[in-house]
C-alpha cells in the first residue's frame, strides 16, 4: 500500500492504518530504535509507541513523506527512552558514541537558543549536507541520524571499518570548520 493511502487510513480513523504501517515500516522503525537503545525489546515498545503517536497526530498532520515522519517519531521516542534509562545508570546503544563524536562540532551548553538562530543553523546544516558527495552524505546520515554502528555502515557500503571511521572523521572536521567560520 502506498503512503498516501496509509495516511488516508489514519485520517479516516481506520485501525487498518496501524496494520499497514507495521507491514510497510515495522522493520525500518525497529532498526532505528534498536540502534539507539541496543535492546530489541525496548525497540519494539518504542515502535508501538510510534504507531500510537502517529494515530494521535494524524489528523491534524498530513505527512508528505510517511517514512521520514514515522522515523522522526521513533527517533524521538527512542532517545527519550535512552535518556530515561541512562539516568538510571544502565546506558547502552550507539547514542553515547554518536554524541561523543559530534561533541567537537556542536556546543552542548544546554542554553535555549533563539528560534531565528536555530533556523539559521538548520539551514546551514542542510546546506552542508547537500554539499557533500552522495556516499559521504549517506554514511554521515547513517551514523548521526539513524545511529548505525560503524560495523553496520561498513557492511552496508562495502567499506572497511577504518574507511568509514576516516570518512566520518573528515566529514565532522568539515562540519566543525564550517560552523566555526559561521560563528557557531
Amino acid at each position: 500500500m502506498d503512503d498516501k493511502s496509509i495516511v488516508a487510513l489514519y485520517w479516516s480513523r481506520s485501525e487498518t492504518a496501524i496494520t499497514e504501517t507495521a507491514l510497510k515500516y515495522g522493520t525500518y522503525l525497529a532498526s532505528i530504535s534498536s540502534n539507539i537503545l541496543d535492546s530489541w525489546e525496548d525497540a519494539q515498545e518504542c515502535v508501538n509507541d510510534t504507531y500510537k503517536d502517529a494515530w494521535n497526530s494524524m489528523p491534524p498532520h498530513r505527512p508528505s513523506v510517511l517514512s521520514t515522519y514515522l522515523g522522526k517519531i521513533t527517533r524521538r521516542i527512542s532517545i527519550d527512552r535512552w535518556r530515561k534509562r541512562n539516568a538510571e545508570k544502565r546506558g547502552g546503544g550507539e547514542l553515547p558514541l554518536v554524541l561523543d563524536e559530534l561533541e567537537d562540532c556542536v556546543s552542548g551548553s544546554g542554553s535555549i537558543e533563539d528560534e531565528i538562530v536555530r533556523q539559521e543553523l538548520v539551514k546551514l546544516f542542510n546546506h552542508f549536507l547537500n554539499s557533500l558527495p552522495v556516499t559521504e552524505r549517506r554514511v554521515f546520515l547513517c551514523r548521526y541520524w539513524y545511529m548505525d554502528s560503524i560495523q553496520s555502515i561498513a557492511r552496508q557500503f562495502g567499506f572497511s571499518q577504518s574507511k568509514v571511521t576516516s570518512m566520518l572523521h573528515r566529514t565532522r572536521a568539515k562540519l566543525r570548520v564550517l560552523l566555526e567560520k559561521e560563528g557557531y
